[in-house]
């Protein structure tokens, strides 16, 4: 049945379901609305990803190891890149970088009973940069924070397995972040 006019005019019920396809078609490119896996400033061409072993400035062991390591293992989950682990320019189309700037461990709550300390808190800061292969920084954050709590204990090698798995926890919740701010941020 055509649309009912008045002199040549559309009915209004049409007009509104105009108006409303307009506003999504709008909202959607308006909110940064792309496909899972793609970065909306990431170029198109971008298909390999190298991610060398991050860079560290601080004196603790194996964070910036085990932050690369869960960099990698969640770029490879969420995104549709290649990524390999190397510093090869020419073996990718892009490359992150990151370094580790600071990491902080302070003492969080105490057990009244020992006067000692029962968790902390680590925090790690790194800057991340994506580089294309023609050298246009195509993302970076300078100090990208993330927090995680740990539990301690009286016996030293519990106490320092608890702070290795720390890390681990907290590489695997900041590399989330780090994949996370790449294809969302504008």
């Amino acid at each position: 049945m055509p649309a009912q006019t008045t002199k040549g005019v559309p009915h209004v019920s049409h007009l509104r379901h105009g108006f409303s396809m307009l506003g999504i078609a709008i909202g959607l490119t308006g909110c940064g609305y792309h496909t899972a896996g793609a970065a909306a400033h990431v170029p198109a061409n971008v298909r390999t990803m190298a991610i060398p072993v991050f860079k560290t400035n601080v004196q603790q062991f194996h964070t910036e190891v085990a932050l690369t390591d869960a960099t990698i293992r969640e770029m490879n989950t969420r995104t549709r890149y290649r990524v390999i682990h190397s510093d090869d320019t020419d073996a990718s189309d892009a490359m992150l970088t990151g370094t580790v700037l600071t990491e902080n461990i302070a003492p969080l709550t105490y057990d009244p009973s020992t006067g000692s300390t029962s968790s902390y808190l680590v925090q790690i800061t790194a800057k991340i940069v994506l580089t294309a292969r023609d050298g246009r920084v195509l993302y970076r954050n300078d100090r990208l924070s993330f927090r995680e709590q740990y539990q301690s204990t009286q016996d030293l090698s519990a106490f320092i397995q608890e702070d290795g798995a720390a890390v681990q926890r907290l590489s695997k919740d900041l590399a989330s972040e780090i994949v996370a701010d790449v294809l969302n941020s504008f």
